[in-house]
């Protein structure tokens, strides 16, 4: 993995089981939180259940936080983070993890970066350890030869995983149409492959000093531990990191609002053609936002969803169908995707989504359709607090984002919360047909000689 943020669910989806899944009533997870005198926030999560343990490491900076002329560095320090320090040569991360039953991964989104670490009990002081190493020295230690090595991997990681996947074009497109320019989410997290050329040992040092800092970071410790002892070597091992100096302000901005149609046609190599509609749509976690979800469920989730039924099922116009609300922490956009059967123009298709969207804003859903997403989020929501390495992780997400670690029942009850009537008005707030960005992807065309 070591890359975007899509590697995420395979993450968050595997392995690493500990107790049976809470009830409605209790999703709740059991934490206690503290500060390290450098500002590092330390929360601690006990499971007996299995002589298992997670470390999740949050660092508050993602491609939101780049320049201009420099995108990508967030995730290319990602990247950086497994290159060895004096103490822990390179490779030597993973082979000293995985000799002890260990494994780690990493992952970069527009808002923060996030390292984790699984291991069996015993390995908890070595996890620790390996983390607060890098924590502390990696970024002085950052030389050319490193940065140019991580810098192929990462131009080698946008060919093969975006430039040469089918469709995923319009992910490096999508960005720069639905956000103006100058705001923080208008460019790719993987970035470009010039301001990767274009970066610097002392850009990448600099970038280091200024967020990899403790104020600006949270680890959880999650699964078979004593607390009394893990206080005592995280005091050991990252409590004599330095603080650093106070963080530049994080870049925000005002809502992006589109005012027109934005209509852009992009060749690949695919076979069939594939449109893209998009809306912006509200924050992570604020209103609207779980409202939205649910309206994804209602219309591609399942073969008896609307747009499936209709598109793929009745009518038999696309070979697929897909909605979904891609939540962020400054604001967040709304997109719906069909990819068509042999010979169907695209503008048919869109003309179906057209009048179904136009239902969506003028009727509310039936008591049934809300209730079946509803209980399909609940459920998918309580089973993945099955894996300890997602209870880790949603510790860290809620702290990062809410200054709470404890907001999975409210998190839920967002959901629970949804009406008929209030996906309605969201619906009908949102999805103006005359301010909108619409993306084709069509098969390449051969090149005449």
């Amino acid at each position: 993995m070591r890359a975007i943020l899509v590697s995420i669910i395979v993450y968050l989806l595997a392995g690493t089981a500990a107790a049976a899944p809470p009830s409605r009533t209790d999703v709740n997870i059991p934490y206690s939180m503290y500060k390290l005198d450098n500002g590092l926030t330390v929360i601690l999560h006990e499971d007996h259940h299995q002589p298992l343990v997670v470390v999740n490491l949050n660092v508050n900076v993602g491609s939101r936080d780049e320049v201009e002329k420099r995108t990508g560095f967030a995730h290319l320090f990602e990247h950086l983070m497994f290159m060895g320090t004096k103490r822990v040569p390179e490779k030597k991360f993973d082979e000293w993890m995985e000799r002890e039953g260990g494994w780690n991964n990493a992952w970069t989104s527009e808002d923060r970066t996030d390292y984790f670490d699984v291991g069996p009990s015993h390995a908890l002081p070595l996890l620790l350890w390996l983390e607060a190493d890098r924590f502390a020295v990696l970024g002085d230690q950052i030389d050319q030869e490193k940065l140019d090595t991580q810098r192929g991997v990462v131009r080698n990681e946008r060919r093969q995983q975006v430039e040469n996947q089918p469709y995923e074009i319009l992910r490096l497109r999508l960005p720069e149409l639905i956000f103006p320019k100058g705001h923080p989410y208008h460019h790719p997290v993987i970035g470009s492959h010039e301001d990767l050329e274009a970066a610097s040992v002392n850009d990448v040092r600099s970038f280091f000093k200024t967020w990899y800092i403790p104020r600006n970071a949270s680890l959880v410790v999650a699964g078979d531990f004593d607390p009394k002892t893990v206080r005592a070597t995280m005091q050991r091992y990252f409590g004599h990191i330095p603080a650093g100096k106070p963080l530049p302000a994080r870049r925000t901005t005002q809502p992006a609002r589109l005012d027109k149609v934005i209509r852009e046609t992009l060749e690949d190599n695919v076979t069939a053609p594939k449109v893209t509609m998009v809306w912006p749509s509200p924050a992570l976690y604020a209103a609207g936002d779980a409202d939205l979800d649910i309206l994804s469920e209602v219309l591609t989730e399942g073969k008896a969803s609307r747009l499936y039924k209709t598109l793929v099922y009745d009518k038999q116009l696309a070979q697929s169908v897909a909605a979904y609300q891609a939540s962020h922490a400054l604001e967040s956009y709304f997109a719906v995707e069909a990819i068509a059967k042999p010979d169907v123009p695209l503008a048919e298709i869109e003309k179906v989504i057209d009048q179904e969207l136009a239902r969506v804003r003028k009727e509310p859903m039936s008591a049934q359709e809300l209730a079946r997403a509803r209980n399909q989020y609940e459920f998918g929501f309580v089973a993945r607090l099955q894996s300890l390495a997602t209870r880790a992780s949603m510790l860290n997400g809620y702290f990062a984002e809410r200054n709470d670690p404890g907001w999975a029942a409210k998190d839920l009850q967002r959901y629970l919360d949804v009406t008929p009537e209030g996906v309605r008005r969201w619906a009908e707030k949102i999805f103006d047909p005359d301010k909108r960005v619409i993306i084709h992807v069509v098969p390449r065309k051969e090149k005449s000689k």
